[in-house]
């Protein structure tokens, strides 16, 4: 096999003579070059396509997992948001009710004639303590839910010294209904006093062991204090009669009543109505007769009539 070069330049002619194993040579090049760069392209194509293929998948992946997270953010927010909405109500509820309290209880302290110092609402309660040698980390501003916490403590230390002056407005209001002072009516006037006078039916001095209330027949006789009915019937002398037991040692009577109101047992308050003014009994006209016991004896209801009310 003859292999002829021509020079371009010179137009000279070279000539190459090829064996056989030479001929097999080139023929297996001619061959086997062709199909070698063939899959070589063939494979760098599929391998390009394979990745493409693996990016665009990884992609799609990321996409959903970014949507994800972003859906996990958004219901995130939307939660935190309603829950600071929920605590903001709260907050400014117990706020409200903190004032509220703080202004019945000045009111309360002051209808009550208290001690300010005592039960002064409008400050922050006092604490105090021996400072501890275990100190803990420098301050930092509360979280909300901490402020909460603080407001909710304020409001149950509102709540309890609400909670005790009731108590003590109660006693207090106790004690002055079983305090015996004031005017068996409502309207009338002194007719005849405590002590030594002239009996008005046999004219000799007597002793009065009551003070006599003039008055309209019929008009209301008021208890002077709260208590226990312990008599309500007619008795000799007083006819139409009714005795109230008090607290500390005290009883009351009212006597030559028209009509009896309560009965034996009842629990009347100060100032309640418990009989109507009569002249039942040994009686000139329509009057009450009060009669006020100590321990026992009988004492002045002057004293009683003329006291101040606690």
């Amino acid at each position: 096999m003859k292999i002829i070069l021509v020079s371009k330049s010179h137009g000279q002619i070279k000539q190459f003579t090829l064996g056989g194993w030479s001929r097999v040579f080139l023929s297996v090049c001619a061959l086997v070059l062709p199909m070698a760069v063939g899959f070589y392209v063939g494979n760098e194509f599929n391998r390009q396509e394979k990745g493409s293929m693996l990016n665009v998948e990884m992609v799609k992946e990321w996409s959903k997992s970014i949507q994800q997270q972003q859906n996990a953010i958004t219901d995130i927010r939307q939660k935190s948001e309603f829950q600071l909405t929920a605590m903001t109500l709260i907050l400014a509820e117990q706020q409200a009710r903190l004032l509220r309290l703080d202004a019945f209880g000045e009111r309360l302290t002051t209808i009550a004639k208290l001690d300010k110092g005592e039960f002064d609402f409008g400050q922050v309660p006092a604490v105090g303590g021996p400072e501890s040698d275990d100190l803990g980390d420098a301050y930092q501003a509360p979280e909300f839910m901490q402020v909460l916490e603080q407001l909710a403590d304020q409001v149950d230390d509102r709540q309890q010294q609400f909670d005790t002056l009731k108590v003590l407005m109660a006693e207090r209001k106790l004690q002055n209904d079983v305090f015996v002072a004031g005017s068996p009516v409502k309207r009338g006037w002194i007719s005849s006093r405590f002590g030594n006078r002239t009996d008005p039916f046999h004219g000799k001095v007597s002793h009065h062991s009551g003070v006599d209330f003039a008055g309209k027949l019929g008009s209301d006789i008021v208890a002077v204090a709260a208590g226990v009915v312990t008599y309500a019937s007619d008795q000799s002398g007083y006819g139409k009669i009714v005795e109230v037991t008090h607290g500390h040692k005290f009883k009351t009577r009212y006597a030559h009543n028209k009509l009896n109101l309560v009965k034996v047992g009842d629990i009347v308050k100060k100032g309640q109505v418990i009989a109507l003014m009569g002249t039942s009994g040994r009686s000139t006209g329509p009057h009450v007769h009060f009669e006020v016991y100590k321990n026992g004896r009988v004492a002045d209801p002057a004293t009683y009539i003329n006291r101040n009310k606690q």
